[in-house]
This record gives structure tokens, C-alpha cells and sequence, in this order.
């Protein structure tokens, strides 16, 4: 039985992963930071086959131990300070996590498996926002970075030292360069999910609005349950790489208002809707494409579910969600 090791694994990405290793008969361990994490809880509910163990990105020691305990085969690095906005109000505690965490994952598969035949194959989430002020559309594997953001930066650091380990140590080590990916499990943070439960709580008579901060910006929208099966198909190939996981697509938040106010049968969504200069960013990422051919070819990948789908989705569950509370 292959075992994994998932880090962040109580976020949207890590609980669609760990119900796809263990549907594939892995043994899979989930690292969490403290042993009294509430979202822990959520995992253990969801999925009682995940053994969760407590360690810490900013701790290398903590690290070593968790490697050395597990002894996993894969490790997927998908922890991190997620949410854009907030690494500009924590930009150390961004790079900190973000940035060098991925540096001690590595350095802890480093020193537990050994320089020579270590088996054990790594994952980096990296991420669109890396490309930020984009030099070309769409963007591939590449195009050059240039990022906007303490966290675009941030993971800017830790896919360079991937390819750094990749090259220096001949670990397989991997990146994926994953562009938005939501689900209705992602934290309310999210202008996705934040449009998705307040046209539900709308629709039920529980809020009248609906803030935003600009409505022009444009992303490559896929659905993370397909996202995570290509984190995964990476490790299986022979030799490590980097790879595009996006759509090709590009919807603005104005369609993804359209779509989720349609979805829930309310018209005329833009008297709900109210502009606040507070959520814009200091340096915003105006468009981002994704071009995801090579991850089409050589792994076999696409995405299953298109953008209209992933928004009524995710408006269905706010929905029942919302009148369940309610109740």
C-alpha cells in the first residue's frame, strides 16, 4: 500500500486529495498544525481513513520527525498563507509559510531519504499568481513571473528552490502551476464563494447585498476535484516537472455574478451588488490564462467540469447549507 503525506491538507485542495488517495488505496496522513485544530475535525468526519499528524511548516525539526514517522512514498505540499489579501496585511508570516516552508519540506525529504535513490517524490502548489502582471497570454509553463503580491511572491521562492532541489539533489520534485480552482469548500474569503453564499443568503431572505472590490478582474476557473487529480498524476510520471493546470478559459467576476444570481433565479443581480474600495488590492493581477497543453499531453488531463457548472454547484450547496442553518 503506497502511503502520502499531505500538508494543508484541512484546506479545500487537501480534503478533494485525500479522498482521492484513499479511493486509489493509499495510506494517507494529513499534517495539521496543532493537535486541537477544530478543522481537523473536519477532516477526521469527512474522512476517517486519513491519519493526521501534528507538525508545522515553520519548524524544520517538526518536519524531519513527521517524514520520518510516515516514511511516505509522495508528499503533497499544499499548505500555505492561501488567501491573496491577507499576505498583504502578513507579508512575513506569508513568506515565512509559504515561501520557506516549501525550503524545509524539501531539506526534511532531503535528510530523511538521502541524496542517492530517494524515493520519495515531492509536490509544490505552485500557483497562477506567480505570473501576476502577465508578460504573455495565455501563460505557460514558460512564461516569466511576475508577481504582485506578497504571496505571489512567496510562491515565486518556493518554485524556484523545487527546481533548485530537483536540479541540485535529484529529487523528484514536481510543480504544479495551478490556476483558480474553487468548490464549495472553499473558505468564505474567496470572491467565489463569498458571491456564492451571499446570493444564497440573499435568495433566503438573509442578507441584501453583496460586497465586492473591482469587478473587471479575470481568472482561468476550474473545479478542484479535477485539480487534484492532476497533482497526482504528476507524481506518477518518471521524471519530475512543472506543469499548467487551468481551463484556457476567462470569465470576469461580472459573469461570475451573472451565473451565480442565475443560477439561484434572481434577476437583475446588479442592485445587490455594491463595489468597496477596502477590497481592493494594493497591486492587482487584472487576467490570468491558463495554456494547459503540456498537462493535456503528457499526462492525459482536463478538466471535467466547466465554469457555469462550477458556480451553479457551488450556489446549490450554499443554498442548502444556508437553509439548513436556518432551520
Amino acid at each position: 500500500m503506497p502511503r502520502a503525506l499531505v500538508t494543508g491538507i484541512d484546506g479545500q485542495d487537501g480534503r478533494y486529495l485525500a479522498e482521492l488517495l484513499v479511493a486509489k488505496g493509499y495510506e494517507t496522513f494529513g499534517m495539521i498544525r496543532g493537535q486541537n485544530n477544530p478543522r481537523g475535525q473536519i477532516v477526521r468526519d469527512e474522512n476517517p481513513a486519513v491519519e493526521l499528524i501534528e507538525g508545522d511548516l515553520q519548524d524544520l525539526s517538526s518536519l524531519i520527525a513527521v517524514v520520518e514517522q510516515v516514511q511516505p512514498d509522495e508528499v503533497y505540499n499544499l499548505g500555505a498563507v492561501s488567501f491573496v489579501a491577507l499576505s498583504f496585511r502578513q507579508p512575513e508570516l506569508t513568506a515565512d509559510i509559504t515561501g520557506l516552508g516549501v525550503l524545509r519540506m524539501l531539506e526534511a525529504i532531503r535528510v530523511v531519504g538521502g541524496t542517492q535513490n530517494n524515493r520519495i517524490r515531492f509536490y509544490q502548489a505552485s500557483s497562477s499568481e506567480m505570473f501576476g502582471k502577465v508578460r504573455q497570454t495565455p501563460q505557460t509553463e514558460e512564461t516569466p513571473f511576475h508577481p504582485r503580491s506578497p504571496y505571489g511572491a512567496a510562491k515565486v521562492f518556493g518554485h524556484y528552490t523545487t527546481v533548485n532541489y530537483r536540479e541540485s539533489y535529484g529529487l523528484h520534485a514536481t510543480s504544479g502551476i495551478l490556476f483558480n480552482h474553487e468548490s464549495p469548500r472553499r473558505g468564505l474569503e474567496f470572491v467565489t464563494r463569498k458571491v456564492s453564499n451571499g446570493v444564497a443568503r440573499i435568495k433566503l431572505g438573509l442578507q441584501e447585498k453583496v460586497t465586492l472590490g473591482t469587478l473587471e478582474t479575470a481568472r482561468d476557473w476550474g473545479f478542484a476535484g479535477d485539480y487534484v487529480e492532476a497533482m497526482w498524476l504528476m507524481l506518477q510520471e518518471d521524471e519530475p516537472d512543472d506543469y499548467v493546470i487551468a481551463t484556457g478559459e476567462t470569465h470576469t467576476i461580472r459573469e461570475l455574478l451573472e451565473l451565480a444570481f442565475a443560477a439561484a433565479g434572481i434577476d437583475g443581480w446588479e442592485k445587490y451588488v455594491e463595489s468597496d474600495q477596502r477590497f481592493m488590492r494594493p497591486a492587482e493581477v487584472d487576467i490570468l490564462t491558463g495554456d494547459a497543453t503540456k498537462a493535456r499531453e503528457r499526462l492525459g488531463w482536463k478538466p471535467r467540469v466547466s465554469f457555469s457548472e462550477l458556480v451553479t454547484m457551488m450556489v446549490e450547496a450554499d443554498l442548502e447549507e444556508e437553509a439548513h442553518r436556518a432551520r
